[in-house]
């Protein structure tokens, strides 16, 4: 089994004329993904190869079935796509794009809510979401791993990517890169209760990073409604005080947003978290070799 992603995934990409959607749906279509069709209103009427271009997510949905959607529109023009995709009643929204201004994000979620929530949004700024062997919706490279029975939530892409390869012995059911901007559609949390409901899934590796309190928030979330074994990496120990580090939301300020806070908010609820990415893979390994 996996979460969001299935075998009755199909995928329109908006933007899929451009260089990164063109470039990326021709890796989705060779993973095996269903993606059906693609969306730039000046060119409706031609295709991808192969992949029918139409004027609107809403055509995609009517026409080819589509019911999740993968956005590499530029930043500009991002938060329109998402609202459009929002009110066209797609089930799920992968924003890969990098960086869309941060009120514009804050107001194509609050959008998402005054609809009725119904879309579920991932991103922005990240790698998508893939469901190895079944759908592969974003820019997660597909011949990295194999399925299996990990559960798999990133604010990285990069350290998606290792996490992925380095278990490949075991595999994936999901692997969910949520990005790392300020605002956000999907969080730790929300994937940890994903994961927890879903019975194709034994155990799960959370990656963070410094910044916020997002990590603290899912060891208090942890503690009192997880009960599968949980696996986390903090990435940032080394980051100077005061720095912004990469991902939008990577700034500390003294003693908040730490590495080594987050660290101990999660060892304190019983997550083992690893020093190193192969350290965190290693503790998940044998995890899985005690399952």
């Amino acid at each position: 089994m996996a979460i969001w992603l299935n075998e009755d995934s199909k995928i329109v990409v908006q933007g899929i004329t451009g260089g990164e959607g063109t470039k990326h749906t021709r890796r989705m279509l060779a993973s095996g993904a269903a993606v059906v069709a693609g969306t730039n209103p000046r060119k409706a009427g031609t295709d991808v190869d192969g992949v029918p271009v139409v004027a609107t997510v809403a055509e995609a949905m009517s026409v080819y079935g589509a019911n999740v959607s993968v956005v590499f529109v530029p930043p500009a023009f991002a938060k329109a796509a998402v609202i459009e995709a929002i009110d066209a009643g797609i089930e799920l929204c992968v924003v890969i794009t990098e960086g869309i201004p941060v009120h514009d994000s804050t107001a194509f979620w609050a959008h998402c809510i005054a609809k009725g929530n119904k879309t579920r949004i991932i991103g922005p700024n990240c790698p998508g979401i893939a469901s190895p062997g079944v759908s592969n919706a974003g820019i997660i490279p597909a011949d990295i791993t194999t399925p299996g029975r990990i559960g798999l939530v990133s604010k990285s892409g990069t350290l998606t990517y290792q996490l992925m390869y380095e278990l490949r012995e075991f595999g994936f059911s999901t692997a969910v890169g949520i990005g790392g901007d300020p605002v956000i559609g999907t969080t730790h949390i929300d994937c940890l209760q994903a994961f927890q409901d879903d019975e194709g899934t034994d155990a799960i590796v959370m990656i963070g990073e410094i910044g916020g309190d997002a990590e603290e928030r899912a060891a208090d979330y942890i503690a009192e409604h997880i009960t599968k074994p949980v696996v986390a990496y903090i990435a940032g120990f080394t980051a100077p005080v005061g720095k912004t580090m990469g991902h939008a939301g990577a700034i500390i300020s003294g003693s908040a947003g730490t590495a080594q806070a987050k660290q101990d908010a999660l060892e304190k609820v019983g997550v083992k978290v690893g020093k190193t990415p192969s350290e965190t893979a290693k503790l998940m390994a044998e995890v899985m070799r005690s399952l």
